[in-house]
């Protein structure tokens, strides 16, 4: 399955996102799935803003090779699975072809359809990106629980259902 992340700047919330999920899926043994990241407005090349990168160290993970790539539509055409962090995203994300597979990170972490976005620390102290790494390691690991689920149920390689993505 190919999972793909989308903030905006690709450079806070999403390569964090990538980089949680990528651990947590690696500790679970869940080898078949691919996790990516792209911004709404990234400058491609950008590394991974201050606070994303010392939080994330701060966790045993290592933001220092990551690059901002600007969302594409061949990003959306090859995922399985767009979860983006507000619901700007998700329309940028549909306009781009992702109709069908593509949510906010909380509402398919919860299966619900409540909108609540993922907090941008862009900007913030340090405390805000710990907020917000601990706030998409829960949903993360919330996402994973789903994946593992439904790829028992179905098979592997399938399109996760809803909540509605839409």
């Amino acid at each position: 399955m190919r999972l793909l992340f989308v903030c905006t700047g690709n450079t806070c919330r999403s390569p964090m996102a990538e980089a949680i999920a990528r651990s947590l899926a690696s500790a679970r043994g869940l080898t078949d799935l691919q996790v990516a990241s792209a911004g709404t407005s990234a400058w491609d090349g950008a590394p991974a803003s201050d606070g994303a990168l010392l939080v994330s160290m701060e966790h045993g993970l290592d933001l220092g090779t990551h690059r901002a790539r600007q969302l594409a539509r061949e990003a959306v055409a090859s995922a399985d699975l767009v979860l983006v962090m507000g619901p700007h995203h998700r329309d940028r994300v549909l306009a781009l072809g992702g109709e069908g597979r593509t949510a906010l990170l909380t509402d398919y972490a919860a299966a619900s359809t409540a909108g609540r976005p993922v907090q941008d620390p862009f900007g913030g102290d340090l405390d805000l990106y710990r907020a917000t790494f601990d706030e998409l390691t829960r949903e993360i690991t919330q996402v994973l629980d789903r994946i593992a689920a439904e790829g028992a149920e179905g098979g592997t390689g399938h399109r996760p259902g809803g909540p509605p993505p839409t």
